[in-house]
């Protein structure tokens, strides 16, 4: 492994439900972190191609708009693979950079009618290195999204160090972040849309737990950000006066010490740099998954199979 690398934190908003015009934004946004010496590019949680913010505003029995905008979500969502993520890994590989992406994902392999919260993992050799649904959509997340249906926590070696990532809440799965923790990872990556404290807090718990560098990058979004032909703007969210998330994205070292952010007076990209050292040293005190674990007592059983929703086995 090389010695010193550099990651950055995409604190910015998409081209609100427009799949080819956020696509076109985040290799924008990927390049300039490139220029600037990043090896790991994290972008906030489903990036493309928005948050579906709308499900925090209306009511649930409101059947007909969120069917509305439903329809539009999945209409700019991507498949993985398929062309659209393919697109970024060829980016990432023209660049030299791996990216890790939020992404609303289309159930492919199923009905194609349903909806994962997903990231996707881009290595900088221009390939697509895997994929991660969440687990449990939050709240009002659950008009939109699905759960995912099997485990896929893994961690991915980028040559300078391991990488891995939880979306959002899932964070606050101990056993999720034990997983990761086990497997090696030396980078947690965690997209959100939740913002302030306690989330920066709790990025500096998991920092210092697992002993690992932590990019927490999420969307700065504002009224502007949402076009005024989505009716649900006026009718729902005439109360809010500019900002709707100010983002606060950081970056935190092993020590659960911040050093890059909180970033909230707009979009902007946030960097660090590393060395393996400040990773491995720390441990030395604290290894959850090592000398600090206790196989012995505590048993976790992590299921991988997937499960069809039709099995035609005999």
């Amino acid at each position: 492994m090389s010695d010193q690398f550099k990651v950055a934190a995409v604190q910015a908003a998409p081209v609100f439900l427009n799949l080819e015009a956020s696509i076109d934004k985040a290799i924008s946004l990927m390049g300039e972190a490139a220029r600037q010496g990043a090896q790991l590019v994290v972008f906030p949680e489903a990036f493309i191609p928005a948050y579906p913010l709308w499900v925090w505003f209306i009511p649930a029995g409101e059947t007909h708009p969120l069917r509305e905008l439903y329809s539009i979500l999945h209409s700019n969502s991507v498949s993985i693979p398929g062309p659209q993520v393919s697109r970024l890994a060829e980016a990432a590989g023209d660049l030299k950079v791996n990216v890790v992406m939020g992404v609303n994902e289309v159930n492919t392999e199923s009905s194609g009618s349903s909806l994962y919260n997903s990231l996707v993992y881009l290595g900088s050799n221009g390939r697509i290195l895997g994929k991660h649904r969440k687990l449990v959509p939050t709240g009002g997340e659950r008009l939109v999204w699905a759960q995912a249906a099997s485990s896929d926590l893994e961690v991915y070696d980028l040559g300078f160090a391991k990488v891995g990532g939880l979306i959002c809440w899932e964070n606050y799965m101990p056993l999720a972040r034990h997983t990761l923790t086990a497997k090696g990872q030396h980078i947690h990556c965690a997209p959100t849309w939740d913002r302030g404290e306690p989330w920066i807090s709790s990025m500096r718990h998991i920092a210092k737990e697992g002993r690992c560098v932590v990019v927490s990058s999420c969307q700065y979004f504002t009224m502007s950000d949402i076009p005024d032909e989505l009716s649900f703007k006026s009718k729902y969210l005439n109360h809010i006066d500019g900002v709707i998330n100010p983002g606060k994205s950081v970056i935190v070292d092993p020590d659960g010490k911040i050093v890059a952010g909180p970033a909230e007076q707009g979009e902007e990209i946030l960097y660090a740099e590393f060395n393996l050292a400040q990773l491995i040293g720390p441990r030395w005190q604290l290894d959850t998954a090592g000398h600090y674990s206790r196989p012995d007592v505590f048993d976790l059983k992590v299921v991988r199979a997937p499960r069809p929703q039709l099995d035609e086995s005999n």
